[in-house]
């Protein structure tokens, strides 16, 4: 039974401004010191209490609410009236995680992100796998929060991992891609490709409109994605694809590229879906445990609606 998608957009949040965070830090003192100059420490606090701040996208007026390596702290323009403070989520709320939990310790929460879900939340829209995991935890135990430590799209699915631990969170993200050892892909693309294995090496960068393309200036961001083929049904292919580079839209930018975009992708072709989705799965995600320096894998079973389209 196919869910019906929500129409209605949220209203976005007006900001004045915006801040990533550089090392970790506790809110009230990290906005003292971007303000520092500009605001008295009452004029910050009531920030705080007006009910101005987002972090990931979510309301905050904790004092001491922990700040890790590129949360994303920004400040509204008018106190917002409609977005509750956090309160301890409902057992509804914490089930609702349940089936995309792929593992567990005292260091690392992976979820199985379905499509059409945000990894973090935005001014625009509240619910994401960050939130559902910050609810989760926090019902587990009241001053736990996950830390980001890295995103995929929301139109994709597949392995997310959020740390639990803020020192293990700040130790990955000091060598997050000397760490990680492999990201593996499915992608299902149009058309049949003439090779059958190879590798991709480009530069990319982001128009106005936030749509990351493939260049050849060496000022963009070097994109580095290997793929081989796993089935053909013309008129498509299912790809295995690792990336040695995380960039934004990699893999979707740099397969449109060669004249093979991912199926059900709107930013570039729009090639119609059969399974109305994008087909984009993050099937493994590996990379050193920083304390105990083992390989830490995480792996989500591809969707049975990607083979489908292969019998």
């Amino acid at each position: 039974m196919q869910r019906r998608q929500n129409t209605q957009r949220p209203t976005p949040i007006p900001v004045t401004c915006s801040f990533t965070v550089r090392r970790s830090d506790e809110l009230l003192s990290f906005l003292l010191s971007r303000f520092e100059g500009k605001l008295s420490r009452n004029s910050v606090k009531k920030l705080l209490s007006d009910r101005k701040v987002l972090v990931n996208g979510s309301l905050t007026t904790q004092y001491n609410f922990p700040l890790a390596k590129d949360d994303e702290v920004k400040i509204a323009k008018n106190p917002i009236r409609t977005q509750p403070v956090r309160k301890a989520p409902s057992e509804r709320e914490v089930s609702s995680i349940q089936p995309y939990i792929l593992y567990e310790d005292e260091y690392f929460l992976a979820l199985n992100k379905p499509a059409g879900l945000l990894s973090v939340e935005s001014d625009k829209e509240q619910r994401s796998a960050y939130s559902l995991a910050a609810d989760y935890l926090r019902k587990k135990e009241k001053n736990c929060r996950p830390y980001v430590l890295h995103r995929i799209d929301k139109e994709t699915s597949g392995v997310l991992v959020f740390a639990k631990d803020i020192r293990v969170h700040s130790m990955l993200k000091m060598h997050w891609n000397e760490d990680v050892t492999l990201r593996e892909y499915i992608a299902a693309v149009d058309g049949v490709m003439e090779e059958k294995q190879g590798t991709l090496i480009s530069y990319l960068k982001e128009n106005q409109n936030h749509q990351v393309y493939v260049t050849q200036d060496p000022h963009g961001k070097k994109a580095i994605t290997h793929y081989e083929v796993l089935k053909e049904n013309p008129p498509y292919s299912l790809l295995r694809v690792t990336i040695d580079t995380g960039r934004k839209n990699q893999i979707r930018a740099q397969m449109d590229s060669i004249g093979h975009p991912v199926i059900g992708d709107e930013k570039y072709r729009n090639i119609p879906s059969p399974i109305h989705r994008l087909c984009l799965h993050a099937s493994i995600l590996e990379f050193i445990h920083p304390l105990t320096e083992k390989p830490m894998r995480f792996s989500a079973p591809v969707p049975p609606e990607f083979n489908r389209l292969f019998r």
